[in-house]
């Protein structure tokens, strides 16, 4: 009798121990290289913003499983429906941030040493800052900020550039070693933002060059040319939309004239992603409705001021402002400005 309670209690015990083992699964390097190679998957770094600013995994985003939002966060930004694969230095934080995550149902891998194994395999690392998205289909929209009036989108398996330059912005890019696009959208004419060299190195069989009127002429008739107020359609439940770009105070108008330059409408699958391109804050904003994400510039004397962008923001009601194109300006103002706005502000290093 005593050795069948024994026996008893060790079956308890393994059942009990069963039911306690983690929920992911954690992998060495290679299997993980090979599980972020889906599109599907989302890659997690779970440090600190000030780590993840040193380098990350290419395509991370950033979630701090320290701070006290962590969970919040999560449910509000990582799609149920999609694999997750996670890290963080050494695999102890990513191990604990795992642990929550697989209680709330989600789909785990992750990478048991962590970020300093990834390095020690040879792996690469950047410092490209990443914002993920989902629309309303349950695509995930990844935006990439490269810097200045440069942005990078991957949606799906496609990838869109806006204003690609190589190095009349610092720091120099190097778009050889990125994704080919499928859509390259210009703004205007301004060396920092239109550079036929960037489009070249990113242009391949298939991608569609979108420009307003006077930067095609200057590539001699180059891509699909669109004007304020055109629309388009992209793909399947894709369309983008010309709307206009220009300075309204006397001292600027030489800048960006009026019917000249574009800003962009993009409408993916329901979700409304606004670039506003080199613009003040101008009556054609009130007609734009239903804005999910907004890029808006700040940097004098040629676009906004903080207090122009805060009001174009209020006007335009993005539920995520990036602020961009903004230079040496104290991007700090916008977010004092727009405190209790409801408008979420990212600031990311779009000098």
């Amino acid at each position: 009798m005593k050795q069948f309670s024994t026996t008893l209690m060790a079956m308890l015990c393994s059942l009990i121990s069963c039911n306690a083992q983690t929920a992911y699964k954690s992998v060495e390097v290679e299997e993980f290289n090979k599980a972020i190679a889906d599109n599907n998957t989302v890659r997690l770094d779970v440090r600190s913003a000030e780590e993840y600013a040193t380098g990350h995994i290419e395509g991370a985003i950033n979630i701090d499983v320290r701070k006290p939002n962590f969970e919040a966060q999560s449910l509000q930004t990582l799609p149920k429906e999609k694999p997750i694969a996670l890290y963080c230095r050494s695999g102890k934080r990513s191990k604990m941030a795992a642990d929550i995550l697989a209680k709330k149902g989600y789909q785990l891998v992750e990478l048991n040493s962590g970020i300093m194994g990834w390095t020690r395999a040879g792996q690469p690392i950047t410092k490209e800052e990443v914002d993920l998205f989902s629309t309303p289909k349950g695509t995930l929209v990844k935006m990439h900020c490269i810097k200045h009036g440069t942005v990078r989108m991957q949606i799906g398996d496609k990838w869109i550039y806006v204003d690609p330059v190589i190095s009349a912005v610092q720091p120099t890019t190097d778009f050889t070693k990125m994704p080919k696009a499928d859509y390259i959208l210009v703004t205007h004419e301004h060396f920092d933002h239109l550079d036929s060299v960037a489009i070249r190195q990113l242009t391949k069989e298939g991608t569609q060059l979108i420009i307003n009127p006077r930067s095609s002429e200057i590539l001699g008739g180059a891509g699909d040319v669109m004007k304020n107020g055109d629309k388009k359609k992209l793909e399947k439940n894709w369309s983008i939309n010309a709307v206009p770009a220009y300075n309204t105070s006397a001292d600027k108008q030489q800048f960006h004239p009026k019917g000249r330059d574009n800003g962009y409408v993009l409408t993916i699958e329901g979700m409304n992603i606004y670039i506003a391109g080199d613009t003040e804050d101008i009556e054609e904003m009130k007609k734009l409705k239903g804005i999910d994400v907004a890029f808006l510039p700040c940097n004098l004397p040629y676009t906004m001021t903080p207090e122009q962008l805060a009001k174009a923001a209020k006007t335009i009601k993005p539920k995520v402002l990036f602020p961009y194109h903004y230079g040496q300006t104290d991007i700090q103002q916008v977010v004092k400005l727009l405190e209790g706005s409801g408008i979420e502000v990212r600031i990311r290093q779009y000098q």
